[in-house]
Order: structure tokens, then sequence, then C-alpha cells
């Protein structure tokens, strides 16, 4: 009979519960199968930092190990296969638990373990997130709207009403309030749109090939495009400039 040995520390505060898994990413196959036991082409081993060893890892149905060197006698060996994006693993399969929770080299990569204490963390600092977001749209003013939801929905901002553009920019708080709040807080954002704005009023004019700025009114250039460069992008850096900074105001008074 093997000798019995002591439980890696990893294990220290082990819950016995029913346990859930599901796939990662956003496309998730019907089925999913990842190793159950070491093969040459996918080595399933686990570092013990307290022996400095490899251990080999293996879902053996009828043991309560999942390490090789604890299992004894007639091995029956599983699979690990998840279906529709999950997998369910009830309390009394204390070594697929075990494998899939604190060893398997894919947790965290190929699929993950439900937790509802983490969950519900992520839930709140998403609401919160949402609701400093929400805020931050509704006093916000209609420039500034206009310009973040420009990236969102480009020039159809154009045909907007003030009333759409503020539903919209609600909207788009509560679902992305991350990238909202980014943007909120880059006044490139603004800059940007303000060059749309005075390209589409035909104060300033973009060149065919987009390489340069110029007045629409005499054609005299004011600025070339860098490489591989947004063009409006460009220009937002440009009214950051000295020179740029008096093309703003001219700009700005002949916008109003």
């Amino acid at each position: 009979m093997a000798k019995t040995k002591e439980a890696p520390s990893v294990e220290q505060g082990w819950e016995i519960k029913d346990r859930t898994y599901f796939v990662k990413g956003k496309y998730k196959p019907l089925t999913l199968r990842i190793p159950a036991r070491h093969s040459r082409k996918f080595p399933l081993l686990w570092f013990d930092p307290e022996t400095n060893e490899q251990k080999e890892l293996r879902y053996a149905t009828n043991m309560s190990s999942p390490f090789v060197e604890d299992q004894y006698g007639e091995v029956t060996l599983g699979t690990i296969l998840f279906k529709d994006g999950a997998l369910f693993v009830s309390k009394e399969h204390q070594a697929l638990q075990k494998l899939l929770s604190l060893y398997h080299p894919l947790k965290n990569i190929r699929y993950t373990e439900y937790n509802a204490v983490v969950e519900a963390e992520d839930e709140l600092d998403i609401m919160e997130l949402q609701i400093d977001a929400l805020n931050a749209a509704r006093i916000m003013d209609i420039d500034q709207a206009e310009a973040i939801l420009r990236v969102e929905v480009g020039s159809k901002v154009n045909q907007m009403s003030s009333k759409e553009v503020k539903r919209d920019l609600l909207i788009f708080a509560r679902k992305n309030p991350k990238l909202f709040i980014e943007l909120a807080n880059d006044d490139n954002v603004q800059l940007r749109n303000f060059a749309i704005k005075a390209t589409e009023a035909k104060i300033i004019l973009l060149a065919d090939d987009q390489r340069s700025f110029a007045w629409a009114s005499n054609g005299k250039k004011l600025m070339n495009v860098p490489f591989d460069e947004n063009p409006y992008s460009a220009m937002a850096a440009f009214f950051k400039t000295d020179e740029g900074v008096e093309v703003f105001k001219s700009i700005e008074k002949k916008l109003k």
C-alpha cells in the first residue's frame, strides 16, 4: 500500500464544495477537451516549490489525488470535457477539482474557476465605474459630448440633435464606462473633433492624400502630417504648439 504523503501547502484552506469552471474568451466552442494526463505533446506537470521537483499530473477517476506518484493499483483514466463553455464538478470529485483549481497549467489561460466573491467584486467595480461615467456624461457640455461620441459613431454625429447626442452619450457611458472615462480625460479627443469640424466647415482643407492641412481661404499650408499618423490626431498635436495656438484661436472665431 502506498505511503500517505502530506498534501502540498497550496492545498491549505481547501474547501469541500461544488465547483464550476468556464472556458475563457469571447468565442467558446461547443465542446473543449483539455489534457488530463502527461504526454510529450502536452506536459501536464506541476512544480512543487517546497521540494523543487516537477510532479506529473493525471486525472484518474478512481483516485483521490491528481499526482501520479500518489496513485497506485489499477487506474481508470478520465477525460476533462467542457460543454457549452462550462464544466460542473461536484464536491465528490476532489481529485478533478484539485487538478483544475490548483495544478492544471491551463487554468486562467484556457479556462477559469467561478468565484462568487470575485464575481461580485468585479460586478461592483463595473457598476461603480458606470455610475461615475454616467454622472460625467449627464453634466457634460454638448461640445465635449459630441467630441467623445464622434469616436464611437463617426460623422453620423453631425446629423444628430443635441438630445440624441446626450442620449447616445449616456448609452455609451453605460456600455463602455472605462473607455468613456478615458476619452473624457483626453483633451486630444476634443482637439481632434475641433479639427474635424473646421474641415467640415471648410475653414481648413485636408489634402486629398491626407498629408497636409491648409487654409481654405488662400491655400496657405498650415502643417504637414507626419508619416503613418492620423491627420486629425496630428492637427490636435499642432494646436498645442505656439503656432498652433494662434491657428486654433483664428478657427475658433470663424466657427462661432
